[in-house]
């Protein structure tokens, strides 16, 4: 039972914690920019006014049938998806948003739920009139896609989760532990060894072309934007809590295809759920799910889309064929 976590348990249970907001970091937006702010995209960034204080950043790149809209996860950003976009642009325009708060969108007091994000994505699609729109949404923004497929499916046409946040269930004592504990002041003092332990734990084998990962989030520790990051990540995770899909699953009226990383050391939670694993949780989610699909890639972790991108761009374009 979660009651039975203390003090002197925090040290075992905190990396799993933390590790799912370690993937990228978030980009400062001032008029000193920096670093993280200059950081140059891999595509040209474009930005859409949703409101008088919400202005998304997105890359739109490729033609095709199909629009993919591409939704990142708990503490990244568009580059997330660059892999993909690389290839996948060929054959469908591929679209990736930085989500509120996060990399070169705008910054503000938002509620960062599920709600919230599937609001904030489902207009962003009629702001732009997409038609034929696949969502792919890895880890929080797999929970997200699942969000904004249930309230409001006009224009989407398939719906693609890497990594889906929210097939685990969590008793009502392990949500509220999770909120109690999981405060702003715990991701501030994470230490720099565990950073980089943290963002190793999203891989299966750490490569080395995510090493830039690294590099960036300790270069946000040391910006002045530092402070709305950890204010930022404990909010989007109480979100997801107090927001669960698994149970709304069957609602779910669109072709879907599910992609674990079979290594995923991050779901299910290894401290909360140690007699689980990683194919159970993700067979959970794809039976509750009418006609849905479900492939478990070898030698690939939670970021499986980075670590497996052939695999996971060829999946995709099988199933979209």
């Amino acid at each position: 039972m979660i009651a039975i976590f203390t003090l002197k348990h925090m040290r075992f249970f905190l990396p799993v914690l933390l590790s799912l907001a370690a993937v990228l970091p978030v980009t400062a937006q001032n008029e000193n920019p920096t670093p993280m702010q200059a950081w140059q995209y891999p595509y040209e960034v474009h930005h859409l006014e949703l409101a008088d204080s919400l202005r998304l950043a997105y890359v739109d790149e490729g033609a095709g049938a199909y629009t993919l809209l591409f939704i990142h996860g708990l503490g990244s950003n568009l580059q997330a998806w660059q892999k993909n976009i690389d290839v996948l642009k060929a054959n469908y325009r591929c679209i990736a948003l930085d989500l509120p708060g996060y990399g070169k969108s705008s910054r503000g007091a938002y509620p960062f739920d599920m709600p919230f994000f599937a609001r904030a994505v489902r207009h962003f699609i009629d702001h732009l009139a997409l038609e034929n729109v696949v969502l792919v949404g890895h880890s929080m923004g797999g929970q997200i896609a699942v969000h904004t497929v249930l309230n409001s499916p006009e224009r989407l046409a398939k719906l693609l989760l890497l990594a889906p946040a929210g097939f685990e269930t969590f008793s009502q004592e392990e949500r509220d532990w999770f909120q109690n504990f999981y405060t702003s002041a715990v991701v501030k003092a994470t230490p720099e060894d565990q950073i980089i332990k943290n963002f190793h734990l999203n891989f299966h084998q750490f490569p080395d072309d995510a090493q830039f990962m690294i590099d960036d989030r300790l270069l946000l520790r040391q910006s002045s934007e530092y402070d709305d990051y950890c204010q930022m990540i404990p909010r989007c995770v109480r979100g997801m809590l107090q927001y669960p899909i698994f149970d709304q699953l069957p609602e779910l009226n669109l072709p879907t295809l599910i992609l674990y990383g079979a290594e995923d050391a991050l779901i299910p939670n290894t401290y909360l759920h140690p007699q689980l694993t990683t194919p159970q949780v993700a067979r959970a989610g794809q039976e509750r799910i009418a006609g849905s699909q479900l492939r478990l890639l070898p030698a690939a972790g939670h970021f499986v889309q980075w670590e497996q991108a052939a695999a996971v761009n060829a999946a995709i374009v099988e199933y979209l064929q």
